[in-house]
């Protein structure tokens, strides 16, 4: 059975941090960043019969704007449709229900999020970043 929870007591650390440490967008990332950006998250954990085999996460003001990062299903569990389980929870969640504005990043997986209404930036030139 497949479920979604933000129960972050539930959440195997080592596993997300295992994930993320390989892959392009948070390389490099140790265990303690990774709890650093659990405690400061709203998190989702997904389990096949009571085993994580995904994660996301999004940071909010739970008013205006929320961020979602870190999505991802090991790769032994794609294509299952899993992935759209996890993004479904995370945007029916309850404690975000009021955000308005949500954004993300992603470099490959613009089929996913288009399917939950995500588009590409309507103005794009107001969008400033700064990189440390």
């Amino acid at each position: 059975m497949i479920k979604v929870s933000t129960d972050k007591s539930r959440l195997d650390v080592s596993f997300v941090q295992n994930f993320l440490k390989d892959i392009y967008w948070a390389a490099g990332r140790t265990r303690e960043e990774v709890q650093t950006t659990i405690d400061a998250s709203v998190c989702f954990g997904l389990y096949l019969d009571q085993k994580q085999i995904g994660f996301a996460r999004v940071i909010t003001d739970y008013v205006v704007f929320a961020y979602v990062m870190d999505v991802f299903v090991d790769a032994n569990y794609r294509g299952n449709g899993y992935a759209s389980v996890l993004i479904e929870a995370m945007m029916n969640e309850p404690q975000l229900n009021e955000v308005k504005i949500w954004r993300l990043a992603t470099s490959d997986a613009h089929f996913l999020y288009e399917k939950f209404g995500f588009k590409a930036l309507a103005h794009p030139e107001k969008m400033m970043e700064y990189i440390r």
